[in-house]
């Protein structure tokens, strides 16, 4: 079965090989099949996983996902921004993102979603996570705070 998180990541590799047809073909195959708009220009792991085949993801080509994120669907992560700007919506490694989330960055600077974090389900984020916290509502609060290994909560 098709995978589009492996489908994106080679959509990636294509565009920074210069390979630009193959990427758009990638990019297309993508949404026709899943119906998500996922960028070639975006740097992503290769172990991202795109919960529910990633149905309705739309990402801004200014996006750095890390390892081990896991995006539900119908999430939106839009940098109110140009394509090429130094300011970029970066989620760190071991990021949860719930179904119908959405991040927005702004064009006088960027988002981080820390390492661990985890953004509920409907979160409305405009501003910075930090590592481990568990944002939700909107727009998005803090909770909590969980430690890496995630046996304990402060």
């Amino acid at each position: 079965m098709f995978n589009p998180a492996r489908i994106w990541y080679f959509s990636c590799w294509a565009h920074q090989r210069k390979l630009k047809l193959l990427a758009k073909i990638l990019k297309t195959v993508n949404y026709f099949c899943f119906r998500c708009l996922l960028p070639f220009e975006a740097q992503i792991q290769p172990d991202l996983k795109l919960e529910h085949l990633g149905l309705g993801v739309c990402v801004h080509p200014n996006v750095t996902i890390g390892r081990g994120v896991k995006l539900y669907h119908h999430v939106s992560l839009a940098a109110e921004t140009w394509v090429g700007s130094p300011y970029r919506i970066v989620i760190e490694d071991d990021v949860t993102i719930g179904a119908h989330a959405i991040i927005v960055g702004n064009e006088h600077g960027g988002i981080v979603i820390g390492k661990g974090a985890k953004v509920g389900a409907g979160a409305l984020v405009v501003k910075d996570v930090a590592p481990g916290q568990v944002v939700v509502a909107m727009p998005a609060r803090p909770v909590r705070t969980e430690s890496p290994d995630t046996s304990t909560i402060q």
